[in-house]
């Protein structure tokens, strides 16, 4: 029985995981490393990829240093917001989000310990998650985002800078997490990606998130992901199940 990623992560995926690791990484410099072209003429994003630093899904301010601006690594709450955090800390048994098995949200869910394949066609890029069978759909035909809608992995429009793929998401609902400890954001959430080919296997991501309901300032973490090369390597389904899902089969309920 699968369940839900901070209980047990799928056998295959844990294997491919740890045959990951041990690959060597084959990175070169940003500023010398000259990314494949599709055939529109951008970088190509194409493949499987995934984080090998876990930390970020459980606690982003804690041992991960993926926070990089502002300075020291934390989130500059605005101090009304302290409350909320400090309560969602506290009841996260049971309040975080993903343990109902809701959609992350941007931009946890490119740090959850799943990976995720990316395709790009002229119009837009798709992103297909392993969790629960999400995907995002990034528009890079110049239309815009949509207006009286919210979504849990928000409205994403995309353009080229160069070789990276920035991605405008916005039209947020309130509801998703940025993390297993309770940081969180309100529905005036507005996030800026960044995906940047830095190697044959590997894809620096980016995102800054700007929130006046509950940031003092815009903040931006920033972390590695890893291309899946292992033979016929491919996404796998995952479903997710709550405690009470598990409790009635346990008991023999439908």
């Amino acid at each position: 029985m699968r369940k839900q990623f901070w209980k047990t992560i799928p056998a295959v995926t844990a294997l491919a995981v740890a045959a990951l690791a041990l690959e060597p990484v084959r990175a070169q410099s940003p500023a010398t490393y000259k990314a494949p072209r599709t055939p529109g003429g951008h970088a190509d994003l194409q493949g499987i990829w995934q984080v090998r630093n876990t930390a970020p899904a459980l606690d982003l301010e804690r041992g991960s240093a993926v926070i990089v601006e502002p300075p020291g690594g934390k989130i500059p709450y605005l101090p009304k917001a302290l409350a909320r955090r400090k309560k969602n800390f506290e009841n996260r048994a049971t309040d975080d989000p993903l343990k109902k098995c809701y959609m992350p949200g941007v931009p946890r869910i490119t740090y959850l310990d799943f990976p995720f394949q990316i395709f790009q066609t002229p119009n837009y890029t798709l992103i297909a998650y392993q969790y629960i069978h999400i995907y995002r759909t990034i528009f890079t035909n110049g239309s815009q985002h949509i207006d009286g809608l919210d979504f849990w992995n928000g409205d994403s429009r995309g353009h080229w800078e160069g070789d990276t793929l920035v991605v405008d998401v916005s039209d947020f609902n309130a509801e998703t997490w940025l993390d297993a400890s309770g940081n969180y954001h309100s529905g005036a959430l507005h996030v800026v990606e960044r995906y940047t080919r830095t190697g044959p296997d590997t894809l620096e991501y980016e995102a800054t998130l700007t929130d006046p309901k509950v940031y003092k300032q815009p903040w931006t973490l920033r972390l590695t992901l890893y291309r899946h090369t292992e033979p016929n390597f491919r996404l796998l389904e995952y479903e997710c199940q709550t405690d009470s899902d598990e409790q009635a089969k346990a008991a023999g309920k439908p």
